[in-house]
């Protein structure tokens, strides 16, 4: 019985040895072996790996391509026009066991710590790209440029953390919040500006026409006049043609008439009083229907 009991217990310790020399290495992450603290390999395939049961022991670490979100950060550009610049950036850890050196840690603490520093590569990096640069530049569309330029001299400093950084992107560029009142005062004053200087020149051209017409109207009344006084004209000759045609057929007859014209002309409704002479040739053929003998 008590050899029975001796061997169950080696079966359980030699299984419990087995199985603690036995590790499971995650297609998602990366494995390094450690003997005392010090890395003795790398394991990258996944699959089951081996290692000594309580001298070495593992670390483990993510495989996967990586996000990080920079806090809002201000940039001043050449032309002293400061912006905050919201950014991201995606990397992976491309040496596991350069990186485990350069953050001293494993797991979640060790890409917290990763991130604090990649924060700081990224920050300063993007403050030197954009402040070379008008503001102009990083507010178009066209900034892929930029953002490039920020990747690129990221990549350098983060090779140093073990990490490769593959994609910077600046997600939004905006005026600080104490600017934005100034900024859009001076749009106001710019918009209003620009309406000033086309009602002035609606202005200016309303006036212009409105001094085309008048002179179209005064060209028109005054060749109106002009024909209207030529018709005047032709019809006072014609008239005086006529009256003189009449006064030639018959000398008394013409007298008669104008005579008579005079009469109705003078004696008016309220004008009916004279005063004149009784025997004055004016009343000729008011005594008698043949005039003055």
């Amino acid at each position: 019985m008590t050899r029975a009991m001796g061997l169950l217990v080696a079966l359980v310790v030699a299984a419990v040895v087995a199985l603690s020399s036995i590790f499971i290495v995650d297609e998602r992450e990366q494995v390094l072996v450690l003997q005392f603290g010090r890395v003795v390999s790398v394991k990258e395939d996944p699959g089951l790996a081996f290692k000594i049961p309580l001298i070495q022991d593992v670390a483990r670490y993510d495989d996967r391509i990586l996000s990080r979100d920079l806090d809002p950060i201000e940039v001043t550009p050449l032309d002293d026009r400061r912006l905050v610049v919201d950014a991201f950036a995606r990397y992976r850890i491309s040496d596991v066991n350069q990186f485990r050196q350069a953050t001293g840690a494993a797991g979640d603490q060790a890409i917290a710590v990763a991130g604090r520093r990649l924060d700081s590569i990224l920050r300063s990096q993007t403050r030197e790209i954009l402040g070379s640069v008008a503001s102009n530049d990083i507010l178009s569309t066209d900034r892929a440029a930029l953002m490039l330029r920020i990747r690129n001299g990221a990549i350098t400093e983060a090779r140093g953390l073990g990490l490769e950084v593959i994609d910077v992107r600046l997600k939004r560029t905006d005026l600080p919040r104490e600017n934005l009142d100034a900024t859009f005062a001076r749009m106001r004053a710019e918009r209003e500006r620009e309406a000033t200087d086309e009602r002035a020149r609606g202005q200016e051209a309303a006036q212009r026409i409105r001094a085309q017409a008048d002179r179209t109207v005064v060209e028109l009344v005054s060749d109106a006049r002009r024909q209207s006084e030529i018709i005047r004209g032709e019809a006072d000759a014609n008239r005086n043609s006529v009256f003189a045609e009449a006064y030639g057929a018959d000398q008394e007859f013409f007298e008669f008439y104008r005579s008579l014209a005079a009469y109705r002309n003078s004696l008016l409704e309220n004008n009916s009083t004279m005063v004149m002479s009784p025997d004055s040739e004016f009343f000729n053929y008011l005594k008698s229907d043949r005039g003055a003998q």
